[in-house]
């Protein structure tokens, strides 16, 4: 029966979590330290959620590796950091009739109207404001940046 596991918190230079998880991942695995899990949210800057058995294994992980700064005294439970491992859908606080800015594609820059949201493909439907003839076009919740939110009249 495997030993349970629980959560330690490392601290880490700012910016550079995921260097510092990618570091202990090669030490756990070359010198075959029980860690189960490493997690860089994006969220949480300047820490690493590491799942191992104890504190001591931990330790002896970041001992080597660059930006590891320490291990915080005590743990945490899996339940308590369950929502950082669920995906938040990119269309959630976008809604019909906010002003949005295109941040990435070809229509890079633009302003558009929402005209629908698709939270299940977690697309949304836009008109420009500059086009001509106002068109339709259908694009990712994640290529763009909401400006007004703003209900339509």
């Amino acid at each position: 029966m495997t030993e349970p596991s629980t959560v330690f918190v490392v601290k880490t230079t700012a910016n550079q979590e995921r260097s510092v998880a990618n570091m202990m991942a090669m030490v756990a695995r070359k010198e075959h330290l029980d860690i189960r899990a490493i997690l860089a949210p994006d969220e949480l800057k300047g820490y690493v959620l590491v799942e191992s058995t104890s504190p001591g294994i931990v330790e002896q992980a970041i001992q080597t590796v660059p930006h590891a700064r320490a291990v915080i005294k005590g743990q945490s439970s899996i339940e308590e950091i369950a929502h950082f491992l669920t995906p938040k859908p990119t269309v959630t606080g976008i809604t019909e009739g906010a002003i949005i800015e295109i941040t990435s594609g070809p229509f890079k820059g633009e302003r558009a109207r929402v005209k629908r949201v698709d939270e299940g493909h977690e697309e949304i439907t836009v008109e420009l404001f500059d086009a001509v003839v106002p068109i339709p076009i259908t694009i990712r919740g994640d290529t763009v940046r909401v400006l007004r939110k703003e209900e339509e009249s």
